[in-house]
């Protein structure tokens, strides 16, 4: 159940094979929802949702999808999925989503879903796409959760809305919250600064760039 081929699934989209920094897809959400840690961390559950169940649910009806249609297949699934969650979201954290707005009904079109529903999970046995798909939505997560996190940080001085550089007295020193930090460009650059890392310490990802 959890081989070492199994395991790869898990933790290669954390790394090296990681849908935002290496494969560079699914990048408008980490700039429109990372401005806040709070929208950021529940986009990236609403993703793992989305994304583990659609793979998982692809897969038990891979052999019987007829080719033809199987991409109008694969969004209906989604779409489904996508309203499911949207509507969790807005009856137990509406505040939330009312900060995602329509960035959780574009979830449908998220390239990395597709992508691993096209190139994973129409291939694979049910439990080897739940592994894929866990393990991509993992690794679009935390670079969501870290980005939003520095943004929140150094844009806002809180984390999760707790006052954090205030209760250490660095505006005390003369620190100001930077406003540049909670600007769309920002996040680019911030998701660039942990593409440059993670490229600088693993040269193999540049050569196959």
């Amino acid at each position: 159940m959890f081989s070492s081929k199994n395991m790869k699934l898990l933790t290669n989209p954390l790394g090296d094979s990681n849908p935002i920094t290496v494969q560079v897809l699914g990048i408008c959400s980490a700039l429109a929802v990372t401005a806040k840690l709070k929208p950021a961390f529940v986009m990236a559950i609403s993703v793992l949702v989305v994304m583990t169940l659609s793979n998982v649910i692809i897969s038990l009806l891979r052999k019987t999808i007829p080719n033809r249609i199987r991409i109008i297949v694969q969004l209906v699934v989604i779409a489904t999925l996508v309203i499911l969650v949207d509507e969790v979201l807005r009856a137990f954290v509406y505040d939330v989503s009312k900060q995602l707005s329509v960035f959780v009904g574009l979830i449908i079109t998220n390239c990395i879903i597709m992508g691993r529903l096209e190139a994973f999970a129409l291939a694979n046995k049910p439990w080897d796409s739940f592994l894929d798909g866990l393990g991509n939505a993992f690794g679009y997560g935390w670079i969501l959760i870290v980005v939003a996190f520095f943004r929140e940080l150094l844009g806002s001085g809180t984390v999760w809305g707790y006052p954090v550089l205030d209760k250490i007295g660095l505006y005390d020193i003369g620190y100001e919250n930077n406003g540049l930090m909670i600007l769309s460009p920002m996040a680019l650059i911030v998701v660039g600064i942990i593409i440059w890392i993670q490229r600088s310490r693993n040269k193999d990802l540049i050569e196959s760039n």
